[in-house]
C-alpha cells in the first residue's frame, strides 16, 4: 500500500491527501452530523440465487461494495475572504484523474485510513459567508476498498530455514560435551538456526491483503500460510526482489510482469490474505536453494469493515 504521511494528532482530524481539515485549521467538521459513511456498514453484494424447483435460495458469498463518506464541514476566516478559503479547498479536492489519494480520520485516539477520491464538493454561498463564517461545505469521497486501516504500516521478515549446529562433543577425539566457565554457564547448542517463519498479527476485524517483497539467492521461491501457498518457477538473483501485491494481484520483477511464473500449485494472488487474529506465514524454496541472505519480507496494515 502507499505511504501515508499523516500529520494529524487530535480528535476531529481528517486529512485528505495534504488537506488537514479540523483543530487548527480553516475548516472543522459540524458538530452536528459530522461525518457520514465512516463508521457504517457499507452496501454488500450477497451472491444469493434462488434454488431451482426448490423453495429458498442458495447463500453466497457476501462481498461489501465501495464505501462513500460525506464530511460535513464549518469554517471561518477573514471577512472578505471566504471566496479564497472556498477555492482553496476545492483546489485540493479536485476530482481530476484516477489516482486514490489517502484519507485519515482521527474520532478518537486512534487514526485510521482509506483511499478514496472526492467525487462531489459544495459550499454553499450565503451572507454570513461575508462576515468570515463559512457553513453548509461538504466533500463525498469514495473509496474503492471499503476497508479501513491502520495508519502505521507493519513489516516481519523471514529467511530460509537453517538448522542448529547441535551440541557441541569437542575434538576429535571427542573431549566431551562442554558446560562453559567456571563458572558453568549450561550447555552450548551451537549456531541458533531459523525456522524460515514470520508472524505476521492483523489487530483489525477483517483480513487484510499484504505486500510480499522475496529477495534473492532463491530458486522456487514460496510463502505459505495455513493451506494457502503463492509458488513462483523463478530463479533469482542476489540483486532481484520480487515483489508480490495480493490487493492488486500484480507479481513484479524489476517493475516487468512475472505473474506468468506461478506453479500450479500456487493459489491466486488475491485470495492470499492475512485474517484478524495473528498468523504464521512460512517462506520456503527449492530443497537445493539454502542461501542464508535469501529472505522474505511481509508489509500489511490491520484491517477494520
Amino acid at each position: 500500500m502507499p505511504a501515508v504521511t499523516w500529520t494529524g494528532s487530535l480528535p476531529g482530524h481528517v486529512q485528505y491527501g495534504d488537506l488537514l481539515l479540523g483543530p487548527g485549521t480553516s475548516w472543522s467538521m459540524t458538530a452536528q452530523d459530522p461525518i457520514q459513511g465512516w463508521e457504517e456498514s457499507v452496501p454488500s453484494d450477497t451472491g444469493t440465487v434462488l434454488r431451482a424447483q426448490q423453495h429458498g435460495a442458495i447463500a453466497g458469498r457476501i462481498l461489501a461494495q465501495a464505501r462513500t463518506v460525506t464530511i460535513n464541514l464549518t469554517g471561518r476566516c477573514e471577512p472578505g475572504q471566504a471566496s479564497l478559503v472556498i477555492r482553496q479547498l476545492t483546489a485540493l479536492t479536485s476530482p481530476v484523474g484516477a489516482a486514490e489519494l489517502p484519507l485519515v480520520v482521527q474520532l478518537d485516539d486512534t487514526p485510521l485510513v482509506a483511499w478514496g477520491r472526492v467525487v462531489r464538493w459544495a459550499a454553499p454561498p450565503s451572507a454570513a459567508a461575508r462576515m468570515g463564517s463559512l457553513r453548509g461545505a461538504s466533500l463525498q469521497i469514495v473509496c474503492t476498498d471499503p476497508r479501513r486501516y491502520s495508519v502505521a504500516e507493519q513489516v516481519a521478515s523471514a529467511v530460509l530455514p537453517v538448522g542448529e549446529t547441535g551440541l557441541s562433543f569437542g575434538g576429535p577425539p571427542e573431549v566431551g560435551l562442554s558446560f562453559g566457565g567456571p563458572p558453568e554457564v549450561g550447555l552450548s547448542f551451537g549456531t541458533p538456526g531459523s525456522t524460515g517463519d514470520l508472524i505476521a498479527a492483523n489487530a483489525g476485524n477483517e483480513p487484510t491483503h499484504p505486500v510480499i517483497e522475496i529477495r534473492g539467492p532463491v530458486t522456487t521461491p514460496t510463502v505459505t500460510l495455513g493451506a494457502l501457498r503463492l509458488e513462483y518457477g523463478l530463479t533469482l538473483g542476489a540483486t532481484d526482489t520480487l515483489v508480490i501485491d495480493t490487493w492488486a494481484g500484480t507479481v513484479t520483477l524489476g517493475g516487468q510482469d512475472r505473474l506468468y511464473s506461478a506453479t500450479a500449485r500456487s493459489a491466486p494472488e488475491g485470495l492470499f490474505t492475512l485474517p484478524p487474529g495473528t498468523n504464521t506465514v512460512s517462506f520456503r524454496a527449492d530443497p537445493g536453494s539454502t542461501d542464508p541472505a535469501a529472505q522474505a519480507t511481509v508489509r500489511w496494515r490491520s484491517a477494520y469493515l
